[in-house]
C-alpha cells in the first residue's frame, strides 16, 4: 500500500502510462521510536505525518495524518501513561498526542527543536541549530532548566543506564553526555561520520547512526571504542530497539532490521520523499530531484543516488532542475541559489543567491531562467547578471522556453501558464487548478495541474487543449491541505511540492507523482 489512495489514473486515446519508479510508503523516515504498543513510531518531516509500523508484519498504520494538527515532526518520544511528544523542527513547536488523539502544542518557541527523550517521565528537548540548547520541559511546557546552551547541532537523545543523558553533535561531529540534573558536559566520541541519532542496547553500548557515511556505530560509553554493526547508505537517521531487534531509519524512507550477524534486511523499502523536478541528461538518462538526493534512474527504474546532502559539492536542498551540458546540470534550491552542479564531479558553481523560494529553471541560450515563487518574479541570469524578465505574477513555479523564444510560466496561484517576451506578459492557457511543472516539445506544451490532478497538452499553434492523463497522484490526497513547511535552516529553506515534467528525446515524458511519491512515464 502506498501514502497516498488515489483513483485509477486514466489516459486520452493514443497514450499509455507506465511507472517508473515504485509508490513510496512514507514520506522518508526521521525519528524512531519504539511505543508501549511494540510498534515503530515514524515521524515525517517532509510528510508531517506520524506512523506506526508494526516490526513483524510490516504494517502500516498513520497515527497523525499530512494536513493535522503537528507539522514536519522529526522526532518522538512517550511517557509512562502512553502519552507522545513530537518535536515539530520547521515550526519550533513540541507538540502532544494523546492516546484518545487529541493534539495541543506544549511550546512554541524553540526554534529547530528536535532530539527529544523522556526518563522517568521527565521531559528534554534540543535544539539542531549552532547555538542550540538542550532543555528540560514541565509537563505545562515551562522550562525547567537549560542543561546546556550554544551547542553545535545537537540532534536524537537518549539516558544511558548509567543515568547520564547522551546526545550527539552533527556539526562538531561527536558525541557527549551530561547529567540531567546539571553539570559539566563529557565527550564520549570523536571523529564519527556525522552522529545524529543515540540510543542504548541491552548490553548497555551506545548505539549510533552516522549520516554522512551511512555506519551504524556501537560504541562503548566507558572507553569510547567503536565497532561497525553496519554500513548502509548515507542519509540514516535515527534507531530504534524493539527487545533485542535493532531498526534504523533513512531520509529515503527505508527502515532496515540490523541482524545479530550483521547481515540487514529492509523491513521497510525506501523511496522518493517528493519527486519535485525532473529532467533527461545528455547522457539521456533521467535524473530526479528529490530536495535532499538527486537521483539517476536505471532502465530498470531503479533509482540510483547521484548526489546528496552530506556529500562533497551537492548544491544543497535541491528543487529545479535543467541540463546544460557536459554531464552537468543548472538547479535551483531551497536556500535561494541559482547553481550549475556536475554531478560526477562533485562540483557546484553558485551563479547567483539570496532569492525567496526558488522553483523552475531552464536554460535559454546563455541564459538562465528561473521562477521566484516568494517575489512572484522570472529572472534571467547570464554573465554573473541578474535580469528581472516579470514581476507581480502569482506564485509562479514551472518554466520553459517557447518555440518563439518567449518565457512560459506556470502561475500556480492563477491557474493559468502566462508568456513573457520582451516587457508583455499575456495569458497562454487559463482555467487551471494548480499549474506546476511545464515543458515544450515542437508546438506542444504540456502542463502538470497538480490541483486537477492531470496531465494537459496544448497546441500552442491551434490552442488546441486535451487532457491526456487524469487522476495522477499529483499534489496532496483530495481532502487534504498541507501545511507550509518553513524550511530547516542551514540544510534547507522553506520546502513545497513542485510536480516537474521532463521530455525525453523520444517524445517521453516523465512525470514527477509527488503524491505517491513515484515517477510516472506517459508515451
Amino acid at each position: 500500500m502506498s501514502r497516498y489512495i488515489a483513483t485509477r489514473p486514466s489516459v486520452a486515446q493514443g497514450w499509455r502510462l507506465e511507472r517508473v519508479t515504485a509508490p513510496s510508503r512514507l514520506f522518508g523516515a526521521n525519528g524512531l521510536r519504539t511505543g508501549p504498543d511494540g510498534r515503530i513510531y515514524v515521524a515525517q518531516v517532509t510528510g508531517s505525518q506520524i506512523s506506526a509500523l508494526d516490526p513483524v508484519t510490516g504494517a502500516l498504520e498513520t497515527v497523525a495524518a499530512k494536513g493535522g494538527d503537528i507539522i514536519a515532526p522529526d522526532d518522538v518520544a512517550f511517557d509512562s501513561a502512553g502519552i507522545l511528544y513530537a518535536t515539530e523542527v520547521m515550526d519550533g513547536r513540541v507538540s502532544v498526542l494523546d492516546p484518545s488523539g487529541q493534539t495541543r502544542v506544549l511550546r512554541d518557541d524553540l526554534p529547530s527543536v528536535n532530539g527529544i527523550t523522556v526518563h522517568r517521565d521527565r521531559l528534554f528537548v534540543n535544539e539542531c541549530r549552532d547555538g542550540g540548547r538542550l532543555l528540560e520541559l514541565d509537563r505545562g511546557g515551562a522550562v525547567s532548566q537549560v542543561l546546556l546552551d550554544d551547542l553545535p547541532s545537537p540532534n536524537a537523545m537518549e539516558v544511558g543506564p548509567d543515568g547520564m543523558l547522551y546526545f550527539p553533535l552533527l556539526s562538531a561531529n561527536e558525541i557527549w553526555r551530561i547529567d540531567p540534573n546539571g553539570g559539566e558536559p563529557q565527550r564520549v566520541a570523536s571523529d564519527l561520520g556525522v552522529p545524529d541519532a543515540v540510543k542504548f542496547d541491552a548490553d548497555g553500548f551506545l548505539v549510533s547512526t552516522q549520516v554522512a557515511t551511512g555506519q551504524v556505530l556501537r560504541i562503548d560509553p566507558r572507553s569510547g571504542m567503536q565497532q561497525v554493526l553496519a554500513q548502509l547508505t548515507p542519509g540514516l537517521d535515527n534507531l530504534a530497539f524493539v527487545g533485542n531487534r535493532l531498526f534504523v531509519s533513512n531520509f529515503t524512507g527505508e527502515i532496515t532490521e540490523i541482524l545479530a550477524d550483521g547481515s540487514t534486511r529492509a523491513l521497510l523499502p525506501g523511496g522518493l520523499n517528493w519527486p519535485l523536478d525532473l529532467a533527461v541528461g545528455d547522457d539521456g538518462r533521467l535524473y530526479v530531484a528529490d530536495g535532499t538526493y538527486l537521483y539517476v534512474a536505471d532502465d530498470d527504474g531503479a533509482l540510483q543516488v547521484a548526489g546528496m546532502l552530506f556529500s562533497p559539492g551537492y548544491p544543497g536542498f535541491l528543487r529545479g532542475l535543467a541540463p546544460c551540458g557536459a554531464g552537468q546540470f543548472v538547479v535551483t534550491t531551497s536556500g535561494g541559489q541559482i547553481s550549475r552542479y556536475a554531478p560526477a564531479r562533485a562540483e557546484t558553481e553558485v551563479l547567483a543567491d539570496g532569492f525567496d523560494q526558488l522553483y523552475g529553471i531552464a536554460v535559454d541560450g546563455d541564459a538562465v531562467v528561473v521562477a521566484e515563487l516568494g517575489a512572484g518574479r522570472v529572472l534571467a541570469v547570464a554573465a554573473g547578471t541578474v535580469e528581472v524578465l516579470a514581476s507581480g505574477l502569482l506564485d509562479p513555479v514551472g518554466v520553459a522556453i517557447a518555440p518563439d523564444g518567449g518565457i512560459l510560466v506556470a502561475e500556480s496561484a492563477a491557474g493559468r501558464v502566462v508568456k513573457v517576451k520582451g516587457s508583455a506578459v499575456h495569458v497562454v492557457i487559463d482555467g487551471l487548478g494548480c499549474p506546476q511543472g511545464i515543458a515544450v516539445a515542437g508546438s506542444s506544451l504540456y502542463v502538470v495541474d497538480a490541483g486537477a490532478k492531470e496531465v494537459v497538452m496544448f497546441d500552442l499553434s491551434t490552442k488546441a487543449r486535451t487532457a491526456i492523463a487524469t487522476d495522477l497522484p499529483v499534489g496532496a490526497p483530495p481532502g487534504v491541505t498541507p501545511k507550509p513547511l518553513k524550511g530547516l535552516p542551514p540544510f534547507s529553506g522553506p520546502q513545497g511540492p513542485f510536480a516537474g515534467i521532463a521530455v525525453a528525446p523520444d517524445g517521453t515524458l516523465y512525470i514527477s507523482a509527488d503524491g505517491d511519491g513515484s515517477v510516472l512515464a506517459l508515451r
